[in-house]
């Protein structure tokens, strides 16, 4: 059965200049209430959810949290939590985010049970993988039991925006931006938290193969970057490959390291495995470029649940496209918390196309993806604990 998350103690977190604990940084979990006036009318936001797509609309409020300290000295103070209505942010033309890029964020999922109650998945690793992005880009950690107060909140005022349709949930999106008024260069001693959500359709509609670009001149990070944090940099450095992945009818753009033989990092915004005719499952490994994603986490433990031999290690180009001449590589699939599950037809580039033209969803891919999805929306069983209630 899923059990409900009753809150941690706050993780304590290294300061990204120095080997040295932070101090403990104290912050109230209650919650002070400012609702919106003017709630979008029922009947507008049924329209909504009726065909709500991904990214287009927005609850009625959002979760909102300053902090202010020096991160340099390991010492701060979070403010007072607050629910307030959605709506604009009053930014500096100075303030550091605009122009450091000084920011991180998470996104995951709550979805609508049969009995009407709401459930997130895994939230503890959302929150985790927030700090460590947090730590990368210089900014403070938020208590973990904070964070998951944050998603209570925001969802228990705004549940109604919960749609009920197949493979739809309300995504949220909890981030941190620098907002301090300054030009230096240096860890920003201002930084909001803040928390909003929108109602999700299919990331890519039905479950079909989509075909993948193959970037050859872009990279999305590079040793030593930030392509294990979860920030905006790394999605903006891939979105020219992105384009290019358009303008060749590609869904997606996928990644290579040209100094380890063209080995697979990512896609622009999902991991991805390779199914072998021998049952192993293979996904790249975390190299400190590549996402540590929760659904990435989530298959490789419910493949093992089912005896599968799970790799993770490097594999490069040459092997895709030897593995699918061969027919060992039977299956390609990409995963993230928006798409879930997507499965990979072709990858195309310039000069080569691997895979089959009229490539179908796999068994493997098609089965974890429906494991997975019966977990979430709480018709499977939860058999590692991974659901928390928010509502």
């Amino acid at each position: 059965m899923p059990r409900e998350e009753t809150g941690v103690p706050a993780r304590r977190v290294r300061e990204p200049h120095q080997n040295l604990e932070w101090k403990r940084t104290p912050v109230t979990s209650t919650f002070t209430k400012h609702l919106n006036t003017q709630p979008l009318p029922d009947e507008q936001r049924e329209r909504i959810l009726a065909a709500p797509g991904f990214g287009q609309y927005f609850t009625d409020h959002m979760v909102q949290i300053q902090w202010t300290g020096d991160v340099e000295a390991g010492t701060g103070q979070w403010g007072d939590p607050q629910l307030v209505p959605y709506g604009p942010l009053q930014l500096d033309p100075a303030a550091a985010v605009l122009h450091y890029g000084q920011e991180v964020f998470e996104g995951l999922k709550a979805y609508r049970h049969d009995d009407g109650s709401v459930w997130t998945f895994r939230p503890e690793k959302n929150a985790a993988r927030l700090n460590r992005s947090a730590q990368r880009l210089a900014m403070p950690a938020l208590p973990e039991t904070v964070f998951m107060e944050s998603l209570r909140e925001l969802v228990g005022q705004d549940k109604d925006w919960v749609p009920t349709g197949d493979g739809q949930s309300l995504y949220l999106r909890p981030f941190m931006i620098a907002n301090e008024t300054f030009l230096g260069v240096r860890p920003s001693r201002e930084v909001l938290y803040s928390v909003i959500a929108s109602p999700a359709g299919n990331y890519f509609g039905e479950a079909k193969a989509v075909d993948i670009w193959l970037s050859r001149n872009w990279a999305r990070a590079g040793r030593g970057g930030t392509g294990n944090a979860k920030c905006g940099g790394n999605y903006a450095a891939s979105l020219i490959a992105q384009m290019e992945g358009d303008a060749h009818n590609c869904q997606q753009v996928i990644f290579t390291d040209p100094d380890r033989d063209h080995a697979i990092e990512e896609l622009g915004g999902m991991n991805v495995f390779f199914v072998f005719d021998d049952g192993t499952l293979l996904t790249p490994e975390l190299t400190g470029t590549i996402l540590e994603g929760v659904t990435r986490d989530s298959i490789i433990q419910l493949a093992r649940d089912r005896g599968m031999n799970v790799e993770e290690r490097a594999f490069t180009l040459d092997e895709w496209r030897e593995g699918v001449a061969s027919g060992r590589l039977t299956e390609v699939f990409a995963c993230g918390t928006a798409a879930v599950i997507s499965p990979v037809g072709r990858l195309i580039s310039d000069d080569e196309t691997i895979g089959p033209d009229n490539a179908q969803p796999g068994e493997v891919t098609m089965s974890l993806r429906q494991e997975l999805l019966e977990i979430q929306t709480g018709r499977g069983e939860d058999r590692h604990g991974w659901l928390t209630r928010l509502a």
